[in-house]
């Protein structure tokens, strides 16, 4: 079943603050296959795993009606939060048994989520619901990240090397399979049509501040955090300490380059 791991508030919290949203180079990409595979009427997507809702709000000007599910009931609090959004609903649940009649989605998607599925039950329940012609669209990044401000590239990206050599040892085997790019999953999709895009280098401005939060919303940190709570605290003080002196600045608001490389793992289902 889906890994429960991001269902307590504070971490819910962390998520909505830190994590990125999906960019607009990923979203046209899903956008333009489903334009092309199944064509318009675009009537309902289903955001599996979709956490606080990132990447369920951007669904919402392209769908007429867009449903979010997730195990969290926390997550799911943060994602209604956000006003706004008339055709957006959020439901509890997980991505092998959906709640929606067979033949009856347009879109299933997944934004770093689907490596906590299992396998099997999810594409067997995709199968079920998916319309003739309807599209899965699973997207992600790996932990490998290029940070950038000035000239001291390289001594932040050391830095924060040495904070993923730290939390390791704390890491979910579920996420060395987003870390091959769904490779496995990619494989088992029963669908003729399908492909898997393994590089789209993306660049986010962001705060050191955020930077240091997109740690603390890992699940790998979460597992070091309740196993040595006060270690990992220090861990990110530390972390925050050494970013700034190495840039030479006081403020936590201080702006940095993140590169980061997304994934896309596209299928669409046979007529009948």
């Amino acid at each position: 079943m889906t890994h429960r791991l991001f269902e307590e508030k504070e971490h819910a919290s962390v998520y909505q603050k830190y994590r990125f949203v999906p960019p607009d180079e990923v979203k046209e990409i899903i956008h333009e296959y489903i334009d092309k595979k199944k064509g318009r009427p675009h009537i309902l997507a289903v955001d599996l795993g979709c956490g606080t809702g990132q990447n369920t709000r951007l669904l919402s000007p392209i769908f007429q009606e867009v449903v979010g599910i997730d195990v969290s009931e926390c997550q799911l609090e943060e994602a209604r939060a956000v006003p706004g959004f008339t055709n957006l609903t959020y439901r509890q649940g997980t991505a092998e048994e959906l709640p929606f009649p067979d033949g009856s989605v347009d879109l299933l998607t997944a934004a770093s989520a689907a490596h906590w599925f299992d396998q099997e039950r999810f594409l067997k329940e995709a199968n079920r619901v998916l319309k003739p012609r309807g599209c899965i669209a699973l997207l992600g990044y790996t932990d490998s990240f290029d940070l950038h401000f000035g000239s001291c590239g390289e001594r932040l990206n050391h830095i924060f090397e040495e904070v993923l050599k730290v939390l390791r040892p704390y890491t979910s085997e579920r996420v060395a399979v987003a870390n091959t790019k769904l490779q496995g999953l990619y494989n088992a999709i029963p669908f003729p049509e399908k492909e898997r895009i393994e590089q789209i280098p993306v660049k986010h401005q962001t705060s050191v501040k955020n930077v240091v939060g997109l740690i603390q919303s890992f699940s790998m940190y979460q597992a070091y955090q309740r196993a040595e709570p006060e270690a990992a605290t220090v861990l990110l003080q530390r972390t925050m300490t050494r970013f700034l002196e190495e840039m030479g600045v006081s403020s936590p608001d201080t702006k940095i380059e993140v590169g980061l490389n997304y994934y896309c793992v596209l299928a669409c289902k046979s007529q009948c």
